[in-house]
């Protein structure tokens, strides 16, 4: 790797995930949601239910992606322990912090599956991110340890997966992520220990995109893959997200197909469009916003932040415009508009002194991620 390639596509590609994160949660109180979210509408508005659908089905995977690229990075420039003790911190204290912060919120937000007067499960909310991150460093550590250990010789560079291969993948992660949702549904949250918070439906595919994101920091994928390839992944992706929205707001849908129909296409459909949207939008920032100026640097610095307290924002403004009389689309456009500014703004000036900075330069060996 060298030491000088810059990569600040994938910092302005985390801030660009990130408002997607929060427009997720604002919807959350406007759409046709299966999630918890303290404040709920009594209007709902129907665009908003594909909406959920085509970005749950990306874009935690594609931030697993760029985080499993830097771990490499990460855990080559410290080693093994410093790094560890770098990510127990970094992910760990914020998680934990939270979880305390909703102890003391409990008798007032609470999901219903969670019991008011436990202190366990340990309610992490959003945060659960960090928590699986934090997992899969560990297990990169060990993995990284026993390649050492016999000797496996460490990969180099080579030509970034070709169609078939991909598709070979996806299908293979379209049975497995089958055959786990048939005890764990999309929407159904377990506590393991009492306070890693997991939805198991969709760890195999983040999972997945995680060792992709780690097999190609050494094979060079991210840079090596085609523009031509790359755009037509993306141009997969956005089809396959158009077809799911026509497919919701129209009568000729897959509900009047057989349930293992409706759910082996749902399936096929939804790994094919991670693969597409986080392929293609990786190359698409490659090739068009590889750039960092003023914004771009303060929005990348804050992006951590940002994540971690865009919660508050954004019940913040669903709460000044609850009495309003404004359909549910409208309102979900203004506190989208006001929730992501906000966030970012608040988490450039409490990044540095908490010690949240999301980025710390665009070279290879400086750029960080959580």
């Amino acid at each position: 790797m060298a030491g000088t390639e810059r990569l600040h596509y994938l910092d302005n590609l985390k801030v660009a995930a990130i408002a997607l994160v929060i427009a997720h949660h604002v919807g959350q109180a406007y759409g046709p949601t299966g999630g918890y979210w303290p404040i709920q509408e009594l209007q709902r508005a129907a665009l908003l239910g594909p909406f959920f659908t085509v970005n749950r089905s990306f874009g935690m995977s594609l931030f697993f992606m760029i985080a499993g690229y830097f771990t490499v990075m990460s855990f080559r420039s410290r080693g093994g322990r410093a790094f560890l003790k770098d990510r127990a911190l970094r992910l760990g204290i914020p998680t934990f912090v939270f979880a305390l912060i909703n102890i003391a919120l409990r008798p007032y937000f609470s999901p219903t599956d969670v019991p008011r007067a436990s202190l366990l499960p340990l309610e992490v909310g959003h945060l659960w991110f960090l928590e699986h991150l934090l997992i899969f460093s560990a297990g990169y550590v060990l993995w990284d340890s026993l390649r050492e250990r016999v000797q496996w010789p460490k990969p180099a560079v080579t030509r970034p997966p070709g169609y078939v291969t991909i598709v070979i993948v996806a299908l293979a992660l379209a049975a497995v992520t089958g055959v786990v949702r048939m005890w764990y549904p999309i929407d159904r949250w377990s506590y393991v220990f009492g306070f890693i918070r997991v939805m198991f439906a969709d760890v195999p595919r983040d999972l997945t995109f995680y060792i992709i994101g780690v097999m190609a920091c050494d094979r060079r994928w991210f840079q090596g893959f085609a523009t031509r390839d790359g755009y037509v992944w993306l141009a997969i992706g956005l089809a396959l997200a158009a077809f799911w929205y026509v497919n919701e707001l129209s009568p000729w849908n897959l509900r009047r197909a057989s349930p293992v129909t409706r759910d082996a296409v749902r399936l096929v459909w939804e790994v094919l469009l991670c693969f597409g949207m986080c392929i293609g939008l990786t190359v698409l920032f490659r090739e068009k916003l590889n750039v960092r100026n003023q914004l771009s640097s303060a929005l990348a610095q804050s992006q951590y932040a940002a994540y971690i307290f865009h919660p508050g924002f954004v019940l913040l403004f669903q709460a000044l415009v609850a009495s309003l009389a404004w359909a549910p689309l409208a309102k979900f456009v203004v506190v989208t508009l006001a929730a992501v500014p906000a966030s970012f703004v608040f988490g450039y000036w409490v990044a540095k002194p908490l010690r949240l900075q999301g980025a710390t330069g665009g070279a290879v060996g400086r750029t960080t991620t959580y």
